[in-house]
């Protein structure tokens, strides 16, 4: 099987099962945080690659096609080849709107009261909202309870209210759930309905919990501003450039190439900044230099 298909047929399938109404809600339990961010980022990639890229590639073969014939044996790719990557690719557009649409659809972290787990949880969200994702609740893991009075345990709980703590300033206004550590695996239909109790209490479990639009286009004066919330990311991991019509954004070692609107396509990069925790990209026409260096940005030539 050729590498990266199975993660493929995963994101077809999501799609499959939403057209078949068949299902209340699909749950997906995603992989580690890496497997998981490359999966979601697959759509967005190959949107890219189709809109930029495969139109070429599909002139090319044919134009040169019949002198190829005549020099080798070797398979050519013909229309039936640049069809079916046609299909799979609006499959997979059809999964990124399903997967981005806030009516829909949304993320759940679950995070262990630990100092790495915090950190790596910061790190996903920057990057789950980097590619449109709304998380919409901080689920807080393996809480030991206020029963539990061994002695042994009292300076690990100590800890995990510190970290609880830091959990709430860290992710708030996105509601924060919690689940005990649990004297047995929670594991069969009773003991998991007894845990979503204890998560949810009396609240639809499946309702979204938290809107935010992690991305907008406003009108300022002369100037279109795109905004992109982007938390707890350091500038120093952070690049943004123009393109032709893209914007190019790396956020450590994921970047997202956005598609401008036909509004911004028109206008010129002027600066970049974060106002808070969302970073703001200026277009406009007036005479100002293009792009300054304040959130790492940069203005790309023809060879970018």
């Amino acid at each position: 099987m050729i590498p990266g298909v199975d993660e493929i047929c995963s994101l077809t399938d999501v799609k499959q099962h939403v057209d078949s109404g068949r299902y209340d809600v699909l749950i997906i339990d995603a992989a580690p945080t890496a497997e998981t961010l490359r999966l979601l980022s697959l759509p967005e990639v190959m949107n890219w690659y189709i809109e930029r890229i495969f139109p070429v590639e599909r002139r090319v073969v044919k134009t040169i096609r019949p002198l190829l014939s005549r020099l080798t044996s070797m398979p050519i790719a013909d229309d039936r080849i640049f069809a079916a990557v046609e299909r799979l690719h609006r499959n997979l557009d059809g999964v990124r709107q399903l997967l981005t649409n806030e009516l829909m659809s949304s993320v759940r972290l679950v995070v262990n009261p630990e100092k790495m787990v915090i950190a790596e949880a910061r790190r996903t969200y920057t990057y789950l909202s980097l590619f449109g994702y709304r998380m919409d609740a901080i689920v807080v893991n393996r809480i030991i309870p206020d029963e539990v009075e061994d002695p042994y345990f009292g300076k690990w709980k100590e800890i995990q209210a510190e970290h609880l703590t830091t959990i709430r300033e860290s992710f708030e206004p996105v509601p924060i759930l919690t689940a005990r550590l649990f004297d047995r695996e929670m594991v069969g239909v009773e003991l998991l309905a007894a845990m979503g109790v204890e998560v949810y209490g009396q609240e639809d479990p499946v309702a979204i919990m938290h809107r935010e639009e992690p991305m907008r286009v406003t009108k300022r004066g002369t100037s279109y501003v795109l905004s992109i919330r982007l938390p707890f990311t350091d500038r120093a991991d952070l690049e943004v450039f123009r393109k032709a019509e893209d914007l190019h954004i790396r956020v450590g070692p994921y970047k997202r190439n956005l598609a401008l609107p036909h509004t911004l396509q028109r206008l010129d990069v002027k600066e970049a900044s974060f106002v808070g925790d969302r970073l703001e990209v200026r277009f406009g026409r007036d005479g100002a230099p293009r792009a300054t260096a304040t959130a790492g940005a940069r203005q790309g030539g023809p060879d970018g």
